[in-house]
């Protein structure tokens, strides 16, 4: 495996040809190439949870939900991500395969690793999308769904919610129970002080 250096830099045009033929996926930030940390078992389980139920959810609506490898187009040319879930109900979203330029949810599962940036740099991005109504981070290490609403006034407001609660997506008219995000995760126990 050839080693990358600490910084990778390259046109945007570069990017999509080098991308398309690694086994990893890196995110681009204005000709940064970004690679993608290693997800964990738990991490990949929530994901997958998310995925399942939004998935089912949207049957019968236009509405579609795509997991880890489809990019969310951030800036044209400048900035791509890959969020671990994204759901768009917008028909322009049809045009490209492998992008996602209008996402209306966006779910984040968070890691320690990864926390500060998505929660920091990625959300300020993405707060950037008219299309965006909330983003959704999910905890792996204790079981804690924060969402970011859009309010009528364009304001974000926070919820949190834990095992027991429901959670209701306005952006994609859904009620999802936390439990199930949470099917077949095991925290490990805290010990107390």
């Amino acid at each position: 495996m050839v080693a990358l250096p600490d910084r990778l830099l390259m046109t945007y045009e570069e990017y999509l040809a080098w991308e398309s033929t690694q086994e990893m996926r890196h995110e681009f930030c204005d000709g940064e190439v970004i690679a993608m940390a290693g997800g964990s078992r738990n991490h990949n389980r929530v994901s997958g949870n998310f995925f399942k139920l939004l998935d089912e959810k949207f049957a019968d609506r236009s509405c579609e939900v795509y997991i880890a490898d489809v990019k969310v187009q951030v800036q044209p040319r400048r900035k791509y991500f890959y969020p671990d879930v994204v759901v768009t109900c917008d028909e322009r979203d049809r045009q490209d395969p492998q992008v996602v330029s209008f996402p209306c949810l966006i779910i984040e599962v968070i890691s320690p690793s990864t926390e500060g940036f998505d929660r920091g740099f990625k959300f300020s991005q993405y707060r950037g999308f008219e299309t965006l109504q909330e983003y959704v981070l999910v905890q792996v290490e204790q079981p804690i769904v924060e969402v970011f609403q859009r309010n009528d006034q364009g304001q974000w407001v926070f919820f949190e919610y834990g095992i027991g609660d429901q959670i209701f997506l306005k952006s994609a008219n859904v009620e999802i129970a936390v439990s199930d995000i949470y099917r077949q995760i095991q925290f490990e126990e805290k010990p107390e002080d």
